[in-house]
């Protein structure tokens, strides 16, 4: 048993030896490796600031050199709490970056997806220029370097331009809190004399970035109006607001925003603008740009920074209207998002923690509610099966006359009490609920990064197969959910249609199965959790109509009810006494013109 045990080892040992020395990775995988970690370790660290240098110089403006300003050193400074980490350059006295720390971003190197921070501000391009009126000229501070001082969560940045000049900007981070309050005041400056030069490059954060450029803008609040306004946001676009009191002012991203907000009586003279960047060869999305006038009021002009994620309740907080930045639509299914199906989440997502679970009670209450229509829907539907034998020998009765069929067809409906458009109504009303999930997928950050069952990310696409070239209208991806959701409605479409009379207009028959095809393309890149929602709709729908069809209709019963509604009195109403006429009227015209042919 010794020797035995002996030899088992030994055989033990070398197995794991070959094993490890077949299974360990060659150089060149090694090599991959290590890039890949040097990529994600490059990704999430702050972009270097083109305009801050590591050197010691004396501060200058564009028009004309600042005298008398004591040499400092270009540093930079951090400061942060639970939720952000913010760095300050002296160079311009500004935000260098502000790192989310509960947010990440997804990106994907050779071919694997990579997570690294979200990091706002921090684009190599950017500029945040504090301009200030000196001697009638207008002064840039951009590339002067301010003197700093930290203290707690406190930095203040001190430009002395001359004896009788100075500026000093000055940053508190609040605890736990994605505020900055800011803060401007000028010695010896007149009160409109300082302004804001600011351009964002809005970076590429999200898998979709085709969506995301397309709601990313800059937001501003005129105090005046009662909403918030906005620049384009699917081509270049500038908004002059002179003489106009700005309130706020934000540049958004798809999820986050870096929002400016005067507590000092507001920004004059605006001008904002965006510029579309083609991000097929560029890092960038859109290029934003803000010059406003920043009224020092007893010297000062208090502001505060918001810089994080569009989170509602957290924006609506400000009572300002910021919240109004979240792109859940306009008019009735805007409001519909934000007082609605919002809160509805929120409700269901303190007791249900898979967003998608979340999504499925949804449809399940919505499609429980709808029921009683649906049965109304398919009922008629039954009724209209019913009638075929009676349809069937009006068409051929009048094979060459399709207005005959018709007007003959709605006798027949009339007769035995039966509505052909019973079936619209489930569709109209669910039709309000489908556009405004529409926009509140892709644009709520509850459904950001959040996974379920394949989808990785519930507010953009589920690339299921990856492609190694480009379909057009569809992209080098094919998403799994949105080829359920077309699939399943040409099944659904299949069975909630096959009783129904399309002589009338035989064209339709086949739109009604070519509509899923086209609209293939649009949904591929869409939000997963729009198409995980219409999948599962069409499946609960598919399951309601089989089972009442084969468990609760009786069709001998159902042909009892026509005959029964065949004797009754009939009564015609308004709306089908004025469809009748015009349909003789067209009956009419037929007639005419197929004499005058003759």
């Amino acid at each position: 048993m010794e020797r035995n045990h002996i030899i088992g080892f030994v055989l033990i040992f070398a197995t794991l030896l070959i094993f490890n020395i077949v299974s360990s990775p060659s150089k060149e995988e090694l090599a991959k490796s290590q890039r890949m970690r040097d990529s994600i370790e490059l990704a999430s660290k702050p972009k270097k600031n083109a305009n801050v240098a590591q050197n010691t110089t004396k501060a200058t403006t564009t028009n004309e050199p600042a005298s008398d300003v004591a040499i400092v050193k270009d540093s930079q400074l951090i400061v942060e709490n639970e939720l952000i980490k913010a760095t300050f350059g002296s160079r311009g006295g500004k935000l260098l970056a502000v790192e989310l720390k509960k947010y990440d971003k997804v990106q994907e190197i050779d071919g694997v997806p990579n997570k690294s921070k979200v990091i706002l501000l921090n684009d190599e391009k950017n500029e945040f220029d504090v301009r200030v009126i000196k001697g009638g000229k207008k002064l840039s501070t951009a590339q002067s370097l301010y003197t700093p001082t930290l203290n707690g969560n406190t930095v203040k940045f001190t430009l002395k331009i001359d004896s009788l000049h100075e500026v000093v900007q000055q940053y508190t981070l609040q605890p736990n809190s994605y505020v900055l309050d800011y803060s401007i005041e000028g010695k010896g400056i007149e009160s409109n004399g300082a302004f804001i030069h600011w351009i964002n490059y809005i970076d590429k954060l999200e898998l979709g970035h085709r969506y995301e450029q397309q709601v990313s803008t800059v937001y501003y609040k005129d105090a005046a109006e009662d909403d918030a306004d906005y620049c384009s946001c699917t081509s270049n676009d500038t908004d002059n607001l002179a003489g106009k009191n700005i309130q706020w002012l934000s540049h958004t991203n798809q999820f986050f925003n870096s929002a400016l907000i005067s507590k000092s009586g507001g920004f004059k003279d605006a001008v904002m603008s965006t510029e579309v960047i083609d991000f097929t060869k560029n890092d960038d999305l859109k290029k934003l740009s803000s010059d406003f006038e920043v009224p020092l009021t007893g010297g000062k002009h208090s502001m505060q920074w918001y810089i994080g994620p569009n989170e509602f309740k957290t924006l609506q907080t400000f009572n300002i209207g910021l919240e109004e930045i979240i792109p859940y639509g306009s008019s009735i299914f805007g409001s519909l998002n934000r007082w609605v199906i919002r809160p509805f989440f929120d409700f269901l997502n303190s007791f249900i923690s898979s967003k998608g679970i979340a999504i499925i009670f949804l449809i399940f209450l919505i499609k429980m509610m709808l029921y009683p229509l649906l049965y109304k829907m398919l009922h008629s539907q039954a009724k209209m099966a019913a009638l075929k034998p009676e349809l069937n020998k009006i068409k051929d009765k009048h094979k060459e006359d399709l207005q005959k069929q018709q007007m003959e067809s709605m006798k027949v409906y009339q007769e035995f009490g039966v509505s052909p458009l019973a079936g619209c109504l489930p569709m109209l009303l669910q039709m309000p609920i489908w556009i405004a999930l529409y926009r509140y997928f892709p644009a709520s950050i509850t459904f950001r990064q959040e996974s379920f069952l394949w989808a990785p990310d519930l507010s953009s696409f589920d690339a299921f197969i990856r492609l190694p070239f480009e379909i057009p209208f569809m992209g080098s991806h094919l998403s799994l959910f949105t080829i359920l959701w077309a699939v399943s409605t040409l099944v659904y479409t299949y069975y909630s249609t096959k009783d129904v009379d399309m002589s009338a207009n035989p064209a339709m028959k086949y739109v009604q199965y070519f509509m899923p095809l086209m609209f293939l393309g649009f949904f591929n890149s869409y939000a997963s959790g729009l198409t995980c929602y219409m999948f599962f709709s069409n499946l609960i729908n598919i399951i309601q109509t089989i089972v009442t069809r084969k468990f609760i209709f009786d069709e001998e019963k159902i042909r009892k009810e026509l005959d029964l509604q065949k004797n009754k009195p009939k009564k015609k109403g308004g709306f089908q006494t004025r469809l009748e006429e015009a349909m003789k009227q067209q009956q009419k015209l037929a007639e005419e013109r197929a004499k005058s042919k003759k």
